[in-house]
């Protein structure tokens, strides 16, 4: 499917989404409520198939937390990118994408340990890198006076 199939196709098939072409990938954004059953058709519809979650990733926005889902179809040679944005900053949440792909737990866990992010009926949310005492040091606002860190 070349990449205008798919923005013809997303736009049908998730109306409530913004679809739009990206520098390389077709990007399709999603309401937080909507975002695993979005995942799960992606995933499942012949069409389009997206069984391989490349990487996901947090972007600290001034408002919220962004989450980008990197995503292929090994069987049909295709790419894009799912986006969704948490509905607060201060304590951000959205719901765990591993019954989709299991490949997001832990890059569920490093978020989580880096930006904050708490996913929603995780298995294994607990931090990845750091001490539970550490902050979240992705965020644009992470002070450390300890380490004299600041953003």
């Amino acid at each position: 499917m070349t990449n205008e199939e798919l923005i013809e196709y997303l736009i049908q098939q998730f109306p409530e989404a913004t679809v739009v072409q990206g520098t390389q990938f077709v990007e399709m954004t999603v309401m937080p409520e909507s975002l695993l059953e979005s995942a799960q058709k992606l995933k499942s519809a012949n069409e389009t198939s997206f069984d391989y979650l490349i990487c996901l990733t947090g972007v600290d926005y001034p408002e919220s937390i962004g989450i980008v889902y990197h995503i292929e179809s090994t069987k049909l040679g295709h790419a894009m990118v799912l986006k969704v944005k948490t509905a607060n900053r201060e304590e951000p949440v959205i719901e765990t994408l591993t019954p989709v792909w299991q490949g997001a737990k832990y890059h569920e866990r490093e978020v989580f340990d880096l930006l904050g992010v708490k996913f929603n009926n995780h298995t294994d949310l607990r931090r990845l890198f750091l001490e539970d005492d550490w902050g979240f040091p992705l965020r644009k606002d992470y002070v450390d006076d300890v380490r004299i860190i600041e953003r």
